[in-house]
């Protein structure tokens, strides 16, 4: 078979989409306060074989821009942040194919809690699982946490690896025929087939044994978004499915490749690891249909989006400071997002950018965040052909400008021009998101061999 695209469907568990504009655009529904409205674009993602819903999220409301919730409030900037996780399983009801994935943060949670919330919903979703590995990014979330400050941005990485450690140990803590279920014989499971963990070390100490057994697919997907360098080697050593923003053609060629050889020399095969760009499509049955359809998209976005989605992930006030003057080095190195603040300094060419470099180059709050492709289902196809063949990705990151529109229009007008050039699949390929993924099904076995030779090593 042909290599073919990874479709999944970016969403978030609030009044808009990534897009904070888009509870504006004449037609978003707005009953994102029930199950209905998830489970509807659940159907219509299965419809269209989508491979996997996936949430965004952030544990507090963009309140940094002024120093306060109000302007974020008033204008319906990401103003509502429910728990993603509940929202997966309600569309997971709903569904029987579609994979569904959410974000958990390694900083604010623990562990044996996240390993257990994931098993049990992969085992709920029959193997349809992902969790997204994000560090979080705010003094806004510390605080919502009870900590005073928010954790510098290597450190966070650092315990996110050892979270890693805790959580994988877990999750192999239940070979994967340990069950037997035999009544007659009072036989339950086997226990030497089921492990104890006892880690101690530098940030976590989690003794087990864990308390679910293996899912399906062995565990849930693993997805990273890392952008920093720290970031992306991060996501080379754990992630199955990584999700990246390429602002060109020959930017992502070159970052691609790159990253293909990150995952090679951390001793992976660089194709069982997926890459997904974020995009914007945009489609319509004729051109000028499609033109017309981002104007609306566009005349939606206002300046105080960027202004407060900016500060937000950058953990910074950009009201406090004058919108043309540079930021000194020492502002610049508190930043709490280093890829997105290294993006602004190169495109801008500017060693210390300004506000309206943070807005203008980032793009943050408008479509111009992320490569739009626009036009008919043939010129979208071509665009996202070309990406796909370069090769720059295995698939793409869809965000959408209105909900539900932007993925009905993918599933209806995209869809089926993408399956008749044999760019994506007509049926989903198994039951499991890793069979749909293309991806193997982990062995825990394989897991513990690994670890007592790296123990053994150690012990040399």
């Amino acid at each position: 078979m042909n290599r073919q695209m990874t479709l999944i469907a970016f969403l978030q568990a609030q009044n808009c989409s990534n897009l904070p504009g888009s509870w504006r655009h004449p037609s978003s529904m707005l009953d994102f306060l029930t199950p209905e409205y998830y489970q509807r674009i659940a159907r219509t993602l299965e419809d269209g074989k989508i491979h996997m819903a996936f949430f965004d999220d952030r544990l507090a409301l963009p309140d940094l821009y002024t120093g306060h919730h109000a302007e974020a409030i008033g204008a319906g900037v990401r103003a509502v942040k429910m728990d993603p996780s509940t929202i997966m399983m309600a569309m997971g009801m709903a569904t029987t194919r579609l994979g569904l994935g959410t974000t958990y943060s390694t900083t604010y949670y623990e562990p044996y809690h996240v390993a257990r919330v994931f098993a049990t919903m992969d085992l709920m979703l029959k193997g349809r699982a992902a969790w997204n590995i994000v560090t979080s990014l705010n003094s806004a979330e510390a605080k919502n946490f009870g900590r005073g400050e928010h954790m510098e941005h290597d450190a966070r990485y650092d315990r996110a690896d050892e979270f890693m450690d805790v959580v994988m140990g877990h999750w192999n803590t239940w070979e994967d025929d340990a069950l037997i279920l035999d009544k007659a014989n009072n036989r339950f499971a086997d226990p030497t087939k089921v492990h104890r963990l006892d880690h101690v070390g530098h940030y976590f100490q989690s003794r087990g044994p864990f308390s679910v057994p293996r899912s399906p697919q062995g565990h849930p997907v693993l997805i990273q978004a890392g952008q920093s360098g720290r970031g992306q080697a991060f996501a080379a050593k754990w992630a199955e499915l990584v999700f990246v923003i390429y602002h060109s053609l020959e930017e992502g060629k070159r970052q691609y490749a790159a990253f293909k050889a990150a995952v090679a020399a951390e001793g992976r095969d660089p194709a069982s690891v997926k890459v997904a760009p974020a995009c914007y499509v945009i489609v319509g049955g004729s051109e000028a249909e499609a033109q017309d359809k981002r104007a609306i998209v566009e005349a939606t976005a206002r300046d105080v989006d960027a202004l407060v989605l900016i500060s937000e992930v950058l953990n910074y006030d950009f009201g406090a400071k004058p919108i043309d003057e540079p930021f000194s080095d020492e502002e610049l190195a508190e930043f709490s997002w280093h890829g997105f603040r290294d993006r602004v300094v190169k495109y801008s060419g500017k060693k210390n950018p300004t506000v309206r470099d943070f807005i203008n180059v980032s793009g943050r709050g408008t479509i111009k965040e992320h490569v739009t492709f626009c036009g008919t289902p043939k010129q979208v196809a071509d665009q996202m052909e070309e990406w796909f063949t370069a090769p720059v990705c295995d698939g793409f990151v869809l965000a959408a400008s209105a909900l539900p529109g932007t993925h009905d229009d993918v599933v209806r007008l995209l869809v089926p021009e993408l399956q008749r050039r044999g760019l994506f699949q007509k049926e989903y390929a198994g039951t499991t998101l890793r069979e749909n993924l293309g991806l193997a099904t982990p062995r825990a076995a394989d897991w513990h061999a690994r670890r007592k030779a790296a123990q053994g090593k150690a012990g040399q």
